[in-house]
C-alpha cells in the first residue's frame, strides 16, 4: 500500500482553469497538489524542484509545447508520470503523448468524474507496483495495465446524473472552486460561450443545485457569482 498521498503538479496556461483542476485533484482521495505552473519553463523548473509523482500537463503553453516539456522530463533520471490534459485532439499530439508514455490523455472540457476515474486508476496501479512479487508473471504485468483503465464513478448528486454532459461540466467546475464563479469564468473553464454558460447556470439554479450571490462593488450593477449549495 502507498502510505502517503501522491503528489501532483498541475500545468495549465489559464489561471482559472488551473485552479479548477487543482480543485478537482484535491477532491480525490490519495492525491495532493504540490505546485501549479502556467508556462513550459515553470513546468520544467517545478517538476525538477518538487519531484511530483504525477504531472497534469497542458499542451498549449505561452512559451512552448507541453509535449516538448514531457519529452524533456521523461529523459531525466527520475521522471514523473504524465497525464496530458488539453484541448488538442489531433493525431500527432496524441501519438507523441502515447510514444512518450503518458498514462492517460484527457480532452478538454472534461468532468470531475473523468479525472477522478483516471487518478484513482493511476493510484491503484501504483499500489500494485509497490507490492510487486519477486517472481512476477505475465498476469502481474497484465494487472498493472488493467488497473490503469478507469472505472466509472459518480461525480454529481443523484438528481443531476441524467443531465446533459455540458451541464455536469458546469456543475463540476463550480464544485471544484473554493469561491463563487461568474458566468464568464465558467465559460472559460468549460469551453463554451458566456451565453451558453449562463443558460446552464440558470437551469442548475432552478434545480437548487447551485446558488446565486450578488457581489456589490463601488459602482455599477452587482456581479453575479455562482456556487454549489451545501449538502
Amino acid at each position: 500500500m502507498i502510505a502517503d498521498d501522491l503528489s501532483v503538479l498541475v500545468v495549465d496556461d489559464d489561471y482559472r482553469v488551473a485552479a479548477v483542476h487543482v480543485g478537482f485533484v484535491d477532491r480525490v482521495a490519495g492525491f495532493r497538489v504540490v505546485g501549479v505552473a502556467h508556462t513550459a519553463a515553470e513546468a520544467l523548473d517545478l517538476a525538477r524542484e518538487l519531484a511530483p509523482d504525477l504531472v497534469l500537463m497542458d499542451v498549449y503553453l505561452p512559451d512552448g509545447d507541453g509535449i516538448d516539456v514531457v519529452q524533456t522530463l521523461v529523459g531525466e533520471p527520475s521522471p514523473p508520470a504524465i497525464m496530458v490534459i488539453s484541448a488538442a485532439s489531433d493525431v500527432a499530439t496524441v501519438r507523441r503523448s502515447v510514444q512518450l508514455g503518458a498514462v492517460h490523455y484527457l480532452v478538454k472540457p472534461f468532468s470531475f468524474a473523468a479525472l477522478s476515474e483516471r487518478l484513482t486508476a493511476f493510484r491503484n496501479a501504483q499500489e500494485h507496483i509497490t507490492e510487486w512479487p519477486d517472481d512476477a508473471t505475465q498476469e502481474d504485468v497484465n494487472k498493472i495495465f488493467d488497473l490503469l483503465r478507469p472505472t466509472p464513478t459518480a461525480s454529481v448528486p443523484p438528481e443531476l446524473v441524467r443531465l446533459a454532459p455540458t451541464l455536469k461540466l458546469v456543475y463540476d467546475a463550480l464544485a471544484a472552486s473554493d469561491t463563487g464563479l461568474s458566468a464568464s469564468e465558467i465559460a472559460t473553464v468549460v469551453g463554451v460561450s458566456r451565453g451558453t454558460a449562463q443558460r446552464y447556470l440558470s437551469r442548475l439554479e432552478q434545480t437548487n443545485a447551485i446558488k446565486l450571490e450578488l457581489r456589490y462593488g463601488h459602482a455599477g450593477r452587482p456581479e453575479h457569482r455562482y456556487s454549489v449549495n451545501a449538502r
